[in-house]
């Protein structure tokens, strides 16, 4: 049985609709700077003319708060990454609630001080507009309305991002261009990377047959990519 095969999904949030917040913590001199606002939305069509459906977002809120929130392993990165990873060297900001108001899922974000939550902490105190980026893996259905909707989503990150409407030809160029797959553990693997693995064992007889059958599974992928 194929591997199913996830897209890097990226989405944008009005930055303008954002509150930054000093709070006081535990009574103590120590502020800390926090960012709210809309961080995700489902039930609707959004600008990428995708569709993400209230059961789905419930499930993966759920499964991000248990599994990320809870355990305080909910970092956000300054700007788009290029992979489905997160790496904790550009890690600006963690996630602290999300809630659902309707279909609009609000969040809360505690800007770290990290040196790529102090960039964030100066762009915001110089009066800079910031927003944020959901990052997430999911199998694309296309509807007969011409939307897609998407399925089996799985949370990353959600990234602070200076200008959610620019670099949308660069997110859909470079990020969603992306294909992964779901391993028998419930990892994730780039489609490439996981060929490259394959050709990395090559077993010590009938290499031709076995490189043969990787080569195929790789082009396959490719072609059903695009």
């Amino acid at each position: 049985m194929t591997n199913p095969q996830f897209n890097l999904l990226v989405e944008e949030t009005d930055c303008e609709a954002f509150q930054f917040v000093i709070e006081e913590e535990n009574n103590s001199k120590n502020k800390s700077m926090y960012i709210v606002g809309p961080y995700m939305s489902c039930d609707e069509t959004n600008r990428n003319q995708r569709q993400y459906p209230l059961e789905e977002m419930q499930r993966e809120v759920s499964r991000y708060t248990e599994e990320c929130i809870n355990k305080k392993r909910s970092f956000g990165e300054l700007n788009h990454p290029t992979s489905a990873d997160v790496s904790l060297d550009k890690a600006c900001h963690l996630v602290t609630s999300l809630n659902f108001e309707g279909n609009v899922v609000m969040g809360k974000s505690k800007v770290l001080s990290t040196p790529s939550g102090l960039i964030v902490q100066s762009l915001i105190n110089d009066g800079c507009s910031l927003g944020v980026s959901s990052r997430s893996l999911g199998q694309l259905e296309e509807s007969k309305d011409g939307y897609n909707v998407v399925r089996d989503m799985r949370l990353i990150a959600v990234d602070c991002v200076a200008d959610p409407s620019y670099p949308k030809a660069y997110v859909n160029g470079i990020l969603e261009s992306k294909r992964y797959v779901c391993n028998a553990d419930g990892t994730f693997c780039e489609l490439y990377d996981n060929f490259e693995k394959n050709i990395s064992t090559l077993p010590k007889n009938d290499v031709e047959s076995y490189l043969k059958e990787q080569v195929l599974k790789f082009l396959s992928g490719v072609k059903n990519k695009y």
